[in-house]
């Protein structure tokens, strides 16, 4: 889907309904929005958290818990100090 639009005068841009129905996003959900290569991405904060958890979980063995494993991390800190 392709939608052309014009930039106002303070910079702001309306997303068009259809592109927010296709993603799901509504007022005052938040979007990211990367540079890549030369163009803007816009990504609804979920599906941004979605892809860095995807990108992860590849190198956490299955059933390891990041978070147990970084309180333990944090307690021998902690002893050490």
């Amino acid at each position: 889907m392709e939608v052309k639009k014009q930039i106002s005068r303070s910079g702001r841009i309306v997303v068009p309904v259809q592109l927010r129905r296709a993603l799901e996003i509504q007022a005052g959900d938040e979007i990211v929005m990367r540079l890549e290569n030369g163009s803007i991405r816009m990504i609804p904060v979920r599906q941004a958290v979605n892809l860095a958890q995807k990108a992860v979980r590849k190198y956490v063995p299955l059933g390891a818990s990041l978070v147990d494993a970084l309180i333990q991390a944090r307690q021998e800190e902690a002893r050490g100090e």
